[in-house]
């Protein structure tokens, strides 16, 4: 990988993608035939959480015992960090003890000064910005489906939050086809509509029908209408995504065999209906278990547990 950490999906090349799925696709064999692979024997990862989790947790946890290594957990309400210890000592003082830092927290300029600060890698866990690892599992389970990523249309249904906005950074750059449906008083950052506009090879489009989005389309991904932290604006956005149910006829203007991606956990009957949720079951947590393997790979080539070519 060109960089030292993982932040954004915009600070990778379309090599570091690629080097990052390789990766992964081969520790995924390894762990499904029983192939040792402690690639960080002794190597030390410290996660910090400012928001809860199910599967970030225990996918870097078990990932870092299987590469042969140790993960140590910090709750936001466990650690100094909670009592308004300035990240930037947080960072330097982690850096002694520990080969990297995962955080999962609220605001991209936390962990952009986490990063600023650490002398070891910081991998983004997600923020309310972006959602990396989880985007790089998903394309890891899609190119699985189809064997290739360029070519492939992406449509994306339901709020312009974190999920849309790294599922457009990665797939535009892997040379997919992506269209946003998000209502318009929910749109992406003006960030990711700059980084849509700043190549002319990619295809993009935003609009606030999802119809329109979906036509044609080789994969669907959605995500909960109300992020963490948005608890408070649920009535609203509630009222304002109500038609952007990925459900059965949605589906039926997709190609015949595409595929749905969420990232999990699902208001089923809100964002997704339960019909499409459990035909699509396998591909989804497909996609569950590849945060492990994309995490792993990550991990290996950030913390020296392999040489990049």
């Amino acid at each position: 990988m060109t960089n030292k950490h993982l932040l954004k999906l915009s600070d990778l090349t379309p090599n570091d993608i690629y080097e990052i799925l390789n990766l992964a696709d081969q520790l995924k064999y390894d762990q499904h035939h029983g192939i040792p692979h402690r690639l960080l024997e002794g190597k030390t990862l410290v996660t910090i959480y400012e928001k809860r989790s199910t599967r970030t947790r225990i996918s870097f946890e078990a990932g870092m015992f299987q590469l042969g290594g140790m993960a140590f957990y910090l709750g936001g309400d466990e650690s100094q960090v909670g009592r308004g210890e300035p990240i930037e000592d947080t960072a330097r003082s982690l850096s002694r003890y520990c080969d990297g830092i995962m955080m999962r927290t609220y605001n991209q300029s936390t962990i952009e000064q986490l990063a600023k600060y650490a002398t070891v890698p910081v991998i983004n866990g997600m923020n309310d910005y972006a959602h990396p690892c989880q985007v790089l599992a998903d394309l890891m389970t899609i190119r699985e489906k189809y064997a290739n990523l360029d070519g492939l249309k992406l449509a994306y249904v339901g709020d312009g939050n974190n999920m849309a906005q790294s599922l457009t950074v990665g797939a535009l750059k892997c040379d997919m086809e992506v269209a946003l449906a998000c209502p318009k008083s929910y749109p992406p950052h003006q960030d990711i509509l700059d980084f849509a506009a700043s190549d002319p090879s990619f295809v993009f489009t935003l609009t606030d029908d999802p119809r329109e989005a979906v036509k044609d389309a080789d994969v669907i991904c959605t995500d909960v209408w109300v992020s963490m932290g948005k608890e408070a604006e649920a009535e609203e956005r509630h009222a304002a995504l109500k038609n952007y149910c990925v459900n059965s006829e949605l589906l039926a203007l997709a190609k015949p065999n595409c595929m749905v991606q969420h990232c999990l956990p699902a208001r089923k009957g809100e964002e997704i209906s339960k019909e499409v949720f459990e035909a699509h079951a396998n591909e989804i947590f497909d996609e569950a278990e590849n945060r492990l393997h994309v995490q792993k790979a990550i991990m290996c080539l950030l913390m020296g547990g392999i040489q990049a070519e």
